[in-house]
């Protein structure tokens, strides 16, 4: 999503025609050169080190999230459905690109295979989209419970919250499917130096040499469909949602319906907002040195958080970890003497 609103709203700059591919030999990539942080040689451990640690935490607390839904029947509810989802994307599109940053933090040659780079873009825009989608099903999720309660088991019953999943998924590859396919037809005239952390497609397309309009016009138009059009159903969900609380007059009835979205909504904001406040700028001012710090916010560090958010304000996982954890718990052998 992050790359979507950012073609929408900054696109790529154009190319004069007169300029396109003169001069350059249509050379056969073999592979990328990922310049990342290598104008940081004295961090390079540093990074290193926080990089490992937050990768560490992101596949702890989303693994942990993920068997505690599944192993207490208890939390064999939509929400929770669409939570397991959530941990495991954010699990897969981290695995897509921080091990092979650590490894350029600590390695001579940066660089990355033609196909390797091919299947990265695919995943990363693959998981990232899904993600978007999934999170405007949560937030219809959270819209079906607190605004009609005496509903929600028949609205949103497996076949729905399952059908729902399954079209993030699907709608999040078909995303990937086009934008890849688009993104490496085009000619990078010998050009292999990407001045990102990973193969991504805004660098892709200031690297490439041809006429880079197609794409755009595509980020454009499938944004609307991938990016925006679910940002607004959630704005428009916890609209209906903060109405319908504000209408109960019980403050307890309050506090609890508040705390069953409060999670989602932050999770929200992290995601979304670090895309809006970013890219909302004049074309003039865009700059991969910016995206590159937003990279790692989205990238690294809300994985991470995302379990943190929701072990933290949530009774039901806390109470299911301490079910599962005595269901677990290894038998204290005695012995008698």
């Amino acid at each position: 999503m992050i790359i979507l609103i950012c073609a929408s709203l900054c696109p790529i700059h154009q190319r004069e025609p007169g300029k396109v591919m003169e001069g350059k030999n249509q050379t056969a990539l073999s592979e990328f050169i990922i310049l990342g942080f290598s104008n940081l040689n004295e961090l390079q451990y540093l990074l290193f080190t926080i990089f490992f640690l937050t990768y560490v935490s992101t596949l702890g607390g989303n693994v942990f999230i993920i068997l505690v839904s599944v192993l207490d029947p208890h939390l064999h509810t939509p929400m929770y459905h669409f939570l397991g989802n959530l941990a495991f994307l954010d699990i897969c599109y981290t695995t897509t690109n921080v091990p092979q940053m650590m490894v350029h933090l600590l390695s001579e040659k940066k660089s990355i295979s033609y196909g390797g780079c091919v299947a990265q873009l695919f995943a990363f825009i693959f998981f990232v989209g899904s993600e978007c989608l999934l999170l405007a099903a949560m937030a219809y999720d959270r819209y079906i419970a607190i605004c009609k309660p005496l509903r929600y088991s028949v609205i949103m019953n497996k076949v729905l919250y399952s059908w729902l999943a399954a079209s993030c998924w699907t709608g999040g590859f078909l995303n990937s499917v086009v934008h890849t396919g688009l993104t490496f037809r085009l000619p990078f005239c010998g050009h292999n130096e990407i001045n990102y952390f990973f193969c991504d497609i805004p660098p892709l397309l200031i690297l490439s040499c041809g006429d880079t309009s197609v794409n755009e016009l595509a980020l454009l138009s499938i944004g609307v469909l991938i990016g925006w059009t679910p940002f607004l159903c959630i704005v428009l969900s916890y609209l209906y949602i903060i109405s319908t609380i504000l209408r109960i007059h019980s403050s307890e009835g309050r506090q609890k319906a508040f705390s069953t979205c409060a999670s989602h909504l932050i999770v929200v904001l992290l995601y979304y907002g670090s895309a809006i406040f970013t890219y909302v700028w004049p074309i003039s001012t865009y700059s991969l040195e910016k995206d590159r710090l937003i990279s790692v916010l989205y990238s690294i560090v809300t994985p991470m958080l995302n379990p943190v958010i929701y072990t933290l304000r949530n009774k039901d996982i806390k109470e299911a970890a301490k079910v599962v954890g005595r269901k677990w718990q290894p038998p204290i052998l005695s012995f008698d003497i």
